[in-house]
Order: structure tokens, then sequence, then C-alpha cells
């Protein structure tokens, strides 16, 4: 028996480097392209993500309209979104949607829908390698010009390709992105495009969003708030939140002079004093050497030391949340349900110095709850991070986990997949610990579960006494039904017995009766009832452990 065996030469002939383009080429799932309607709705998700971002950081009420028309005998779809924000300056044009890992978002440490530079530059290599046509753009930052090209991405190196470039007079600001997909279909399901623009509406209320599909489908979502969100604050990572690479790194590309006034520069609740307590406990260190100079054990050692020493928790100033004002505007706009709850909660800590905040509410009846083809209604819960809806992934991600792991018996929703309820969380942080590229789920970090899970709940206490009151009033009407069955002939029988008066008389004195009885017993009994429950709600509440289980 022979054994062939090849040399190193040989085995590294077909040795190439490639590009974050060509990587994502062949792994286009990770961008969330993966199924023909999830790719449909993840293009829109990008364009419209990218267009809230920019109005808000703009100071402009965001109105945005998507468009998608058939193409191909039905095979492709035209996607058109259009925005009236800030605009592209023409120069920057093809690295903000033509090339990956290039943008505004990826190096500040700040809260926004998007994070890597990936997305609609993502958009832009999909529609080349679908159809082989590039994408449309045209922009204007409100100078009297207007530029406009086709874009398309150079995977071998990752760089951009304008073609058909040329600027025009006119007064269009905001931008426009245009572009034919293949391998994509349009579907009016629970993970298609409508249902992701009719949550962007709800958790966005300062926005208008106006649709128009393929078979004729249109709608408008109206703004629910004139109030532009402020604009998400820059922070510096917090050292308790630091790894030693991150530190390391940071160092080494500083440019000030001493260990002490890197520290003190770049990151969050380092102060003189800080300083100091780090001298005590690294006392054979040298503190105040070169930031370029400082090694990796040197590093590891830091790091430690700062787990140590007792921090102030990091500023929460650069949270932005929706607000619990606003949530009810959006709720009431798009779910119209018969009672919501809204929790209000303070903002924690993950992973040691991550800052973030769980928005959570509870909508039952009207529209709320998922409806399905044949119109049977069920319990549904909805995702967001920092405003923009996780269609996908459900099951990996933390806030499912969480809402999952409830116990809903306990507040009287065991029939939660039959019943009309809406759970609605939305995770708020300058970094969202996404589980991948897709930006669809969050992973399950112990403190971002037990928040999520604890703001649910809260919210849950308030709709039981709601579901309760609810069957107390049902209870009573079903018993005057019962009773109301025999006025007529109890009527006529007293008449019969006593002459006096005529069958019809009695029988409104007895339903007068009968009326007066059950509402005078409605108001006596609910606020004590409702006291007694809420009495009995919140000493349950009081026996949970820290994993919310009694």
């Amino acid at each position: 028996m022979v054994c062939f065996m090849a040399s190193a030469d040989t085995i590294f002939k077909e040795f190439r480097e490639h590009s974050v383009a060509e990587f994502f080429r062949k792994n286009r799932q990770m961008l969330g392209f993966a199924g023909k309607t999830r790719s449909l709705t993840t293009i829109v998700h990008e364009y419209v993500t990218n267009s809230l971002d920019a109005c808000e950081e703009g100071g402009i009420l965001p109105d945005i309209s998507v468009k998608i028309e058939s193409a191909n005998n039905g095979d492709h779809c035209i996607v058109r979104v259009e925005d009236n924000g800030p605009g592209i300056p023409p120069k920057l044009v093809g690295k903000a949607l033509g090339m990956m890992l290039a943008g505004t978002k990826f190096h500040r440490y700040m809260q926004q829908r998007g994070q890597q530079g990936i997305g609609a530059s993502g958009c832009t290599m999909f529609a080349q390698i679908t159809t082989g046509k590039p994408v449309h753009i045209r922009t204007g930052t409100g100078t009297g010009k207007v530029y406009e090209c086709d874009l398309a991405v150079d995977l071998k190196t990752n760089r951009p390709l304008p073609a058909n470039e040329k600027t025009v007079d006119g007064d269009f600001k905001g931008l426009i992105v245009e572009g034919e997909f293949g391998e994509v279909k349009y579907d009016k399901g629970e993970y298609g495009v409508f249902e992701y623009i009719k949550r962007t509406a709800l958790a966005n209320p300062h926005a208008q969003i106006s649709f128009s599909g393929p078979d004729g489908d249109s709608a408008i979502f109206p703004r629910a708030s004139s109030v532009v969100p402020q604009k998400g604050q820059e922070v510096l990572p917090h050292p308790l939140g630091i790894t030693t690479h991150e530190l390391i790194d940071m160092a080494h590309h500083s440019e000030d002079r001493k260990l002490t006034s890197f520290l003190t520069n770049n990151f969050a609740r380092v102060s003189a004093a800080k300083i100091d307590e780090l001298r005590t406990v690294m006392p054979n260190f040298d503190i105040d050497k070169k930031p370029a100079a400082l090694t990796w054990p040197e590093a590891e050692e830091m790091t430690k030391a700062f787990q140590q020493m007792k921090w102030i928790a990091p500023s929460t100033d650069a949270l932005r949340p929706i607000g619990k004002e606003q949530i009810e505007k959006a709720l009431v706009n798009i779910l119209n349900p018969e009672f919501m709850v809204v929790g209000d909660r303070k903002p924690k800590v993950f992973r040691g110095g991550v800052p973030f905040m769980v928005e959570a509410a509870v909508a039952y009846g009207g529209n709320a709850g998922r409806r399905t083809a044949e119109g049977a209604v069920g319990g549904s819960i909805i995702r967001y991070a920092n405003r923009a809806p996780l269609l996908f992934d459900a099951g990996g991600c933390a806030i499912s986990e969480a809402c999952n792991s409830i116990d809903w018996n306990r507040y009287d929703m065991r029939d939660f997949d039959v019943m009309p309820i809406t759970i609605f969380v939305n995770f708020v942080s300058v970094h969202v610990p996404y589980t991948g590229a897709g930006k669809q789920a969050i992973s399950d970090e112990e403190e971002i579960l037990d928040e999520i899970k604890r703001s649910v709940m809260e919210c849950c206490r308030d709709v039981q006494l709601h579901l309760r009151g609810k069957a107390r009033v049902g209870e009573r009407e079903a018993k005057k039904k019962a009773i109301m069955r025999y006025v007529e002939q109890l009527a006529r029988d007293l008449a019969d017995l006593s002459g006096k008066g005529s069958a019809e008389q009695i029988q409104k004195k007895l339903v007068a009766l009968v009326e007066g009885k059950y509402q005078k017993h409605i108001e006596e009994a609910s606020l004590e009832e409702i006291a007694g429950e809420a009495a009995a709600v919140e000493h349950a509440a009081n026996g949970e452990n820290g994993n919310g289980e009694e």
C-alpha cells in the first residue's frame, strides 16, 4: 500500500486572501438572507433602521416610504425606500452603502439601531449576487444639489463600485435606495414586510411610515407623537466592562503620554482618586508608563484590579428608551387594546459595565395578539432592540427565553396561547449583545434574562386584576341572565295569584328590581374586592425569590 505525502508547498499552493465581502457572499445567511420571505424582510429592515437612525441623529421627524413591486415575472422584487433624513454626502455614498464594515456606528459607544456597518452594504451585495444588478442611490443634503449613482460592491476587495454618477439641481433632501432582488418572496404572514413595518411603527410613534405592496396592498402608519427622540449620547466604556484584549488594544493606539491620563480620558468613572486607589491595589506596577508599553500580563493584572475596586455604576444618560407615555400612545394607535399596562423600571448593568434597561408592556383585547389565516387569536411576544423589531430567531433570544420561563397560570393567563394578549419588550443599550450579524436575537446574559422576566411579570400583575374583574362581571351577568329567564313566567304567576295588577306591570317592576340589585352589588363590592386582590398579588410578589419564582 502506497501512501501519498504532500509537501507543505503543495498544500499551501491554494492559499488565498479573502475580503469580508467575499466571506459574507458565501455566508449570506449570517446577515439574515436565509429563506425568501426572511431575505425580503431583512432588506427592508436594514434600509428602514438606517433611515430612522439618520433622521433622529439629524433631529428630524422621520417620514419613510417603503414600496415593493414584482419584477421578472414574479421571481424578483423591486424594493424602494425613501426618507426625509439629512442624506449622505456624495463622497461617502459608496462607503456607506457599498463597503462592508464602514459607517458611523461600529466605532461609537452609543445607542443606535445599527451597530456594525454591514446591513445596507449587505443588501447591495445581495442584489448583485441574485440579479446581477446594482442598486440605485439618490441623495440630497439640502445644498440644492442632488447626487445619483448606481452602486455595486467589488467582492474581491470590499470596495464600492459607483457607476452612472451625476449631480443635478434640486431641493430634495433625504435618501432614496432602490434595488432589484432575487430569491425573495413577498408574504403577508407574521414574518413578512408588512408585519415588520407595523411593529416598527409600534415602537417608533414619532415616525410616519407608508407602505405599498406588490398585490396592491397599501397602508399608512401615522405618527402618534411629534417629539423627536433625543439624540443618543456617546459615552466612554466603564472599567468593569473592559476585557484584557480591549484594554491593551486601546492603550497601544492611544496618543496619551501616560497610562494615568489614558485611563482618565478613555474610561467612565476614572478620577484622580481612582488612580490613587489603583496604585494601592497594584503597588508594584508603574502606572505612569507609556500606554504603548503596556504588556499583556500587565493589562490582565489591571483588569483584575478593576474588579477588586468599588466603582460608581456607569451613567445611564446615554440610554434613550421609547418612554412610558409614547408606548401607551403607540399601543392605542396600532392595537387599540381593551386594557394595557406599561412597566417603568430603572436601568441596570450587564457584564459589569454596560448600561441597559428593559421596557415592557402588556396589551389585552382589541387588536392585541396574533391572528391566524383561519381567524384564530393567540398570545404574542413582540421583541425589540433599541426600537428595531426582532422578527426572526425567536428560539435563541433572551426575550423569548425570559417570557417562556414565566408561569402564566399564576397571572390567570393559563390559556396564553389562545388569548388576545401582546407582550411588548424593548431592550435598550449602548451595546446590544446580538447572537449574530443578522441582529435578530439577543444573547441570554444572566442579568438581561432576569430583568426582562421581572419587567414583564410586573406588568402581568395589573393585567391579572383586570382579568379577575372581567371574570366577576361575567359571573354576575350569567346569574342575572339566569334569573331574567324566569321573570316573565313569575310575573304572570304573581298576577294570577294576587289578582292585582297586570303581568306586564309586575314584569317591569321585577326587571327593575333585578337590575338595581346587581348594579348596587357591583358598585359596593368592586372596590373592596379589587383592594383585597391587589393585596394578595402584592403579597405573592413579595414572596418571589431572585429568579422571580415563588
